[in-house]
């Protein structure tokens, strides 16, 4: 896929990426695509976007082919988001974030928000990218997701908030 003329002045790959997915809704966004939403509603409830601002993240990274729209109703129509090849291969920086994100950005003793399991072995990956039992580097299709109490609370509270508005 071509990419699309932003950011030209620059041969620099950083503020050519930075154009595509440097803004908090668009990380949040491909945040629930990892973690298997496909539907509008339910990326608007984890993410707390606005509909507006939804729309115009998914409308970019569609444009970016980061993700591909598709029909999951007829009547209505409405749309699913997958991940495109582009995508996925994103994943490594989100995954990077959450590895930085739990050793900055949390109290001590809060533990992980997701574990991983490497699928291959069956050992818990903490937040590294080769797992620290058998030395294997490790992508997302290598692992199963675990989704701590605390974080599954924080998700399922986010819902009811949305059913109560």
């Amino acid at each position: 896929m071509a990419m699309q003329d932003k950011t030209t002045d620059t041969v620099c790959p950083v503020a050519r990426s930075v154009e595509v997915v440097g803004d908090k809704w668009t990380i949040l966004v491909l945040r629930e695509l990892y973690m298997g939403a496909t539907r509008f509603e339910e990326m608007q409830i984890q993410t707390e976007a606005t509909p507006q601002m939804l729309t115009s993240r998914l409308k970019a990274l569609e444009a970016d082919g980061l993700v591909e729209r598709r029909p999951y109703s007829e009547k209505p129509l409405r749309y699913e988001y997958q991940l495109t090849d582009k995508g996925w291969d994103f994943y490594p920086v989100i995954y990077a974030m959450r590895a930085w994100g739990e050793k900055w950005c949390k109290s001590e003793g809060e533990g992980l928000a997701v574990h991983f399991v490497h699928r291959e072995c069956g050992h818990d990956v903490g937040v590294a990218s080769v797992c620290p039992h058998c030395g294997v580097p490790v992508k997302r299709k290598d692992l199963e997701a675990s989704v701590s109490n605390r974080f599954l609370g924080e998700r399922e509270a986010r819902r009811e908030a949305f059913k109560r508005r």
